[in-house]
């Protein structure tokens, strides 16, 4: 068992630096709207989402509801259930409902990608490994960036302030440059918030309203226009560009 918890900490090892400096920036966003560095750290801690949380935290600064905070959520955070059924048929008899509610509640989008990625057997304690230093890096780096922002200067608040939209541009661009889907879908996201933002609908939509539906219409733009058909073999990529880019 602690031969397998370390394994597990050494998978998790990369992840872990990874998240804390992404969250770095969450903490000092959080704090600059006005939360508390250990409210701030709270969030990390008890959600685990990178792009939730951001998301969450745009609804939270402009004073949306409650409603408008879970809709975004669900909304945003669906692909983990996709993620954690998969990930549930390799999950052996030793996992409790206990542990596996314990394993869905680590589960982001890299831990998956590593433990779908692991030929030996899943086992309780290399999935324990592997979520500590996740957890630990991204609550770490939330209250770190939190108590942080008290002492760094104005500007320099403000430029790393700018990191989240470089973040997003990051995950954005490269697939833009190899899929005409992605292209189509961040496009309709753009337009769909721009109409809102600029629009006589911006009195009657709230901010938190306007990610939903500029998420919803984009997902639903990319539906229609790139449908995946289904053949024997799963899912087939629509394009050369998409075959390449795979």
């Amino acid at each position: 068992m602690a031969s397998e918890y370390r394994a597990g900490l050494k998978d998790g090892l990369a992840i872990g630096v990874g998240y804390f400096s992404v969250s770095f920036t969450f903490g000092i966003l959080a704090v600059n709207g006005g939360l508390s560095a250990l409210t701030a750290g709270l969030i990390s801690l008890t959600n685990l989402t990178s792009a939730g949380q951001f998301a969450g935290l745009t609804v939270i600064l402009a004073h949306g509801s409650l409603f408008e905070l879970a809709l975004t959520q669900l909304v945003i955070n669906l692909r983990y259930a996709l993620m954690s059924l998969s990930l549930s048929q390799r999950l052996g008899p030793a996992f409790t409902t206990r542990r596996r509610m314990v394993v869905a509640f680590a589960n982001t989008d890299e831990i998956f990608a590593v433990a779908m990625g692991r030929s030996a057997a899943l086992t309780p304690a290399y999935m324990y490994g592997l979520a500590t230093l996740p957890i630990l890096g991204w609550t770490g780096g939330t209250l770190t960036g939190a108590v942080a922002s008290g002492v760094l200067s104005a500007a320099v608040r403000s430029a790393l302030g700018v990191a989240l939209y470089s973040m997003f541009i990051a995950i954005i661009v490269p697939p833009m440059r190899g899929l005409k889907s992605v292209r189509y879908v961040v496009a309709a996201a753009v337009a769909v918030s721009c109409v809102l933002a600029w629009s006589p609908l911006s009195r009657f939509i709230s901010s938190g309203f306007a990610i939903i539906v500029s998420t919803l219409a984009a997902a639903g733009v990319g539906a229609w226009l790139f449908p995946l058909r289904l053949q024997s073999g799963g899912p087939a990529p629509q394009s050369e560009s998409e075959v390449s880019a795979l």
